[in-house]
């Protein structure tokens, strides 16, 4: 085990910030993990993992643990499903592209989703009406306090709306390290219900799409909206969408009749925070080498040499303007680091 001193974090975060860990190691077992959750001499402790939902806004002085625990394998089979057994450190879009290429159902929505596995089920992550809860079996997880394996299952994570157990009462308490996936091997449950999607495949003259098409459609459209990490530093959708209940959104409708929403219940809608947000004129602004994505105003990006704290405060700008406007409060999707 190797622990390095004054480590830049500007790769290990998909926001290109610049930040500094005091001490830092990369570990590729569960063990590993164990040995280095009991190094005393370094009692503060910060894990990540893709870098892809995090904003560091400050020098971290503490042991940075980068999770890199790799390997995947099948450890049920019959025929119509596998359950997948992934390790934390896979990188989630290679997931969904080795899926496809063995004919593996219900990770098509979640294509080109940055990040990696072991991340995936403390968001609950999700696109285009699909979420890591409709494929997911299991977890296993360190205990902190313990260093024992414990295993969560679908109900023990309590998932909601790009939320989980992870985020609340267990948040800094476990550390996922694998991930339990059910696949579908034949009648695949194609979702294409998003309009973007069946506009896509229109445009490709598909009529009887595959998991391999719905997946392919989802990529370009994302690559429309969304800009490359590696090209232009972002965490992909900084805001969660708000969801109103029935009272909240016939309030909203009525004074906002041309929104776009979407009913997730008889009680529930979703209303786009990018619609918000670029009703407030965000859209395409640039403050510094902060800014809003010019295509997609849920996205914030890093023009190169902006700080988190600079990513922050425009979020914080953005947040009050929308609720001033709209009365409605844009939480952030991604976790901030302060």
């Amino acid at each position: 085990m190797n622990i390095q001193h004054n480590i830049s974090l500007k790769k290990y975060n998909t926001f290109g910030i610049d930040a500094k860990a005091k001490f830092f190691c990369e570990i590729n077992s569960p063990e590993e993990l164990k040995q280095v959750l009991k190094l005393k001499e370094y009692p503060k402790k910060f894990i990540i993992s893709g870098g892809s939902n995090v904003l560091i806004t400050k020098d971290l002085n503490s042991l940075v643990v980068h999770i890199n625990i790799k390997g995947k394998k099948i450890v049920e089979e019959n025929d119509n499903y596998v359950i997948v057994h992934i390790m934390a450190g896979e990188n989630w879009h290679n997931i969904v592209l080795w899926a496809i290429e063995n004919q593996y159902g219900g990770l098509e929505n979640l294509s080109l989703i940055p990040g990696n596995t072991g991340t995936a089920p403390i968001q609950n992550i999700g696109a285009y009406g699909v979420e890591l809860k409709d494929i997911f079996v299991s977890c296993e997880a360190l205990d902190v306090a313990t260093l024992e394996i414990r295993k969560f299952t679908k109900e023990d994570c309590k998932f909601g709306y790009r939320n989980s157990i992870f985020k609340n009462e267990g948040k800094g308490k476990y550390i996922i390290t694998s991930v339990n996936l059910k696949l579908t091997k034949k009648k695949h449950q194609l979702n294409t219900s998003y309009g973007d999607i069946v506009a896509q495949l229109q445009k490709s003259n598909i009529n009887a799409p595959t998991i391999k098409d719905v997946s392919n459609a989802v990529i370009t459209i994302r690559k429309s909206k969304l800009p490359d990490p590696n090209e232009l530093g972002n965490s992909g959708s900084f805001f969660k969408n708000p969801i109103l209940n029935l009272l909240e959104f016939a309030a909203f409708s009525k004074e906002n009749p041309n929104a776009p929403f979407y009913k997730m219940s008889e009680n529930e809608f979703k209303v786009p925070a990018g619609w918000l947000i670029e009703q407030c004129g965000f859209k395409g602004k640039r403050f510094g080498d902060a800014g809003v994505h010019k295509k997609q105003a849920l996205v914030l990006v890093n023009y190169g040499n902006a700080t988190g704290q600079e990513i922050l405060n425009l979020s914080l700008t953005i947040r009050k303007s929308a609720f001033q406007k709209f009365g409605i409060d844009i939480t952030p999707e991604v976790n901030i680091i302060k």
